[in-house]
């Protein structure tokens, strides 16, 4: 229990799946975790019982690796029934990898919000050598220093169709509060932004399993970045509000599902500490701009920690995301320096 008495955070279940392999977590649903080559290294899926087959929620990346993963899985814990849907949480690469192949060599159902299905695809058909000038260009007003923008520029950019799997024409579109039945249960539709635009979150009707993506995370908070793609986007006040909308329909009793990390209970709870550690750090972030800087010099202040190579494009584009956001909530200016990098300042309070 917290100070005040309320329910904290618990995880029924202390260990995930082994590779390969699957645990129930609720009454005709597997989990499923899938290996990815970054930090992270792990995605997690879901699997709705149908009877005849499967609905899977996300896919992991598209590699050899994991297709021989999904084989394996299907001719195991899944009985030898095919995967009938698939449905997507959000369009980032570790959810969407192989749905275009469950779809071409399965005949699945691809289901997602039109924005998902719309950039995932977008992304997958944009192949670049090199970093496009409107890349390069977000990269200086962000302030990234010389050395790294000289390697960065000359370098092949991450390209998503380099792990996800070719996406065909045509998709079941969900919205807000759209309802369907899955695995027994009947699930409700909501939305949320700031991680991905129109990320799918499913609840059952019955009040006991939500399917979170990276919406709803237990032990770490998803980015929320600025790309070259949606310069201006906010989507640091765009998660602020989502998380706001959607603790009208959370309960301690639920049990959350979601992308990362170990299935959860508490999620008012946790709703409440992702909204906190966001206003934390525009808090510092604030006082870190009583002098002008731009937001790669605020990587300190806003990560309280080292910030390596590998890290740094995440920790760029969420580091413009809270400096932009401070802007677009007039607390802060933005000018234009020389070498065309923002410079942030915030402005003084009454």
């Amino acid at each position: 229990m917290t100070a005040d008495g309320r329910p904290t955070l618990s995880y029924p279940f202390s260990e995930p799946p082994a590779e390969g392999t699957a645990i129930e977590v609720a009454p005709g649903i597997l989990w499923v975790r899938l290996p990815l080559p970054m930090a992270l290294d792990h995605v997690n899926i879901y699997a709705l019982d149908e009877g005849d087959g499967w609905t899977v929620v996300d896919t992991g990346i598209a590699s050899n690796t994991t297709r021989e993963i999904w084989r394996a899985l299907i001719a195991g814990p899944f009985c030898g029934r095919p995967v009938k849907r698939v449905i997507l949480t959000h369009h980032h690469p570790d959810h969407v990898g192989l749905a275009g192949w469950f779809q071409t060599e399965h005949g699945a159902e691809l289901v997602a919000t039109r924005t998902a299905w719309l950039m995932a695809r977008m992304l997958t058909l944009d192949v670049q050598k090199l970093p496009t000038e409107e890349t390069v260009a977000f990269w200086v007003s962000a302030g990234m220093d010389a050395e790294t923008l000289e390697t960065r520029r000359t370098q092949r950019p991450f390209n998503f169709a380099d792990v996800v799997a070719p996406l065909p024409l045509g998709f079941t579109r969900i919205r807000e509060g759209d309802r369907f039945s899955a695995g027994g249960r009947d699930w409700v539709v909501r939305i949320g932004n700031g991680h991905a635009p129109e990320h799918a979150t499913l609840w059952s009707t019955d009040g006991e399993i939500v399917l979170g993506g990276d919406q709803l995370l237990p032990s770490i908070s998803p980015n929320l970045g600025v790309y070259a793609t949606e310069p201006g986007a906010d989507p640091v006040g765009e998660w602020l509000s989502s998380c706001e909308r959607l603790s009208h329909h959370a309960t301690p009793e639920q049990l959350v599902l979601p992308g990362h990390k170990l299935p959860f209970r508490g999620l008012p709870l946790r709703l409440e500490q992702l909204v906190d550690n966001h206003h934390g750090a525009l808090a510092r972030l604030e006082k870190r701009l009583a002098a002008p800087a731009t937001a790669a010099e605020c990587f300190d202040t806003l990560f309280l920690r080292r910030i390596g190579s590998g890290e740094y494009g995440l920790a760029l584009v969420e580091a413009v995301a809270h400096c932009q956001h401070l802007w677009h909530q007039g607390l802060a200016t933005r000018t234009r320096r020389d070498d065309g990098a923002w410079l942030y300042q915030a402005k003084a309070r009454p």
